[in-house]
């Protein structure tokens, strides 16, 4: 195959991929160079698929943000650092977890808790908040939250 086809075929493939589904332009980016792009191609072609908008990093990260929080129920803090693994920028991270509404995230937290909390068997009290703080920061939550929720619950 020449130089000038692969990179066709690979923009047309690249193309393909970002229509089907959200990338970030570091997911897409690694695609090319394993197809067989040198760098200068791949940032040539990222380039093009951003400038035709089938890449843009802020509506990869409201997309993730939107998916993660309502279906897999995770917290900011795990949703962020997600996002940083896939070379994000941290302003766009920052806007998109503040489309979250702080009001509905404490009740999230404090639904899922209290969903969690049938399942444990925990000796006392003491045990119990511990179990339910360690679920809440798996899944993502901030500490001070899950420790003003898990106050909350005792009363």
């Amino acid at each position: 195959m020449t130089e000038n086809s692969l990179v066709k075929t690979a923009l047309k493939k690249a193309m393909a991929l970002c229509a089907s589904r959200e990338y970030p332009g570091e997911e897409i980016r690694l695609k090319l160079l394993s197809w067989g792009l040198n760098t200068s191609e791949a940032e040539s072609l990222i380039n093009t698929l951003t400038r035709e908008n089938f890449i843009n990093d802020r509506r990869y990260a409201e997309a993730f943000v939107k998916d993660r929080y309502n279906h897999n129920k995770w917290g900011k803090v795990k949703i962020a650092a997600h996002l940083r693994a896939k070379s994000i920028p941290s302003e766009l991270i920052e806007s998109a977890l503040a489309a979250i509404d702080d009001g509905e995230y404490r009740q999230a937290i404090r639904d899922i808790l209290t969903s969690h909390r049938r399942f444990i068997k925990a000796k006392n009290q003491f045990d119990l908040k511990g179990k339910l703080l360690r679920f809440g920061l798996s899944k993502g939550f901030e500490s001070h939250i899950l420790y003003d929720i898990l106050n909350d619950l005792d009363q």
